[in-house]
């Protein structure tokens, strides 16, 4: 069974009811524009979160050493946690009269969180992906919060500060204590976490 046409026609139907990218009319006392650059920053965000959740089960599978219980416990909760935001994110843009990107293959185009490798890495590398990962997410946060603050979207900005923003800064004070408690220094990690931080040429 063939399904790699992303964007054309089913056996000669046309499936798409509204290209990505577009938003459609929404009597929520906001205009086109401002719904339309809420959604897209929102799909960003999405996208990125996205990549985040599925780290984090990841890393929960693949974590090894003396921390293995604690971190594949907090990896998976903090898994269940990201899941929750994909659901708000993605809702949200539906609300915008949006699409909300939803398929690996166009998350893995957009994302910006650098990919890991198939392999296994060390606890220690994995905190520091996940730390830089978030980093990425609420620079994004807060930047899409402050955008659809100015341009009346009280909604949007609440769930981005409410939820997104809360939610990633509160996960990594429980991974950064988790560095600290490797004995690993502030300049260390802000070094260590460079390479790793955001994908080029986006």
């Amino acid at each position: 069974m063939k399904t790699k046409n992303h964007d054309k026609a089913h056996h000669g139907v046309p499936t798409e009811i509204q290209q990505f990218g577009t938003v459609i009319g929404r009597p929520i006392s906001l205009d086109n524009k401002v719904r339309l650059t809420s959604a897209e920053k929102l799909n960003q965000i999405l996208a990125d979160t996205i990549t985040l959740r599925d780290m984090y089960k990841k890393h929960h599978w693949q974590v090894s050493g003396p921390t293995f219980y604690q971190l594949h416990l907090l990896f998976d909760k903090h898994y269940g946690e990201q899941a929750e935001l994909v659901d708000a994110l993605a809702e949200r843009v539906q609300t915008l009269g949006g699409v909300a990107i939803a398929m690996a293959h166009d998350v893995a185009e957009t994302t910006r969180v650098n990919r890991p490798p198939r392999g296994r890495e060390d606890a220690t590398v994995q905190l520091f992906r996940l730390i830089e990962a978030h980093e990425l997410i609420i620079g994004e946060t807060r930047e899409a919060a402050e955008q659809a603050a100015e341009s009346g979207d009280d909604g949007t900005n609440d769930l981005l500060v409410s939820q997104i923003l809360r939610t990633n800064e509160f996960q990594v004070w429980f991974l950064s204590e988790q560095i600290a408690g490797a004995g690993i220094s502030d300049r260390d990690m802000e070094g260590a976490g460079e390479p790793v931080a955001v994908r080029r040429g986006h």
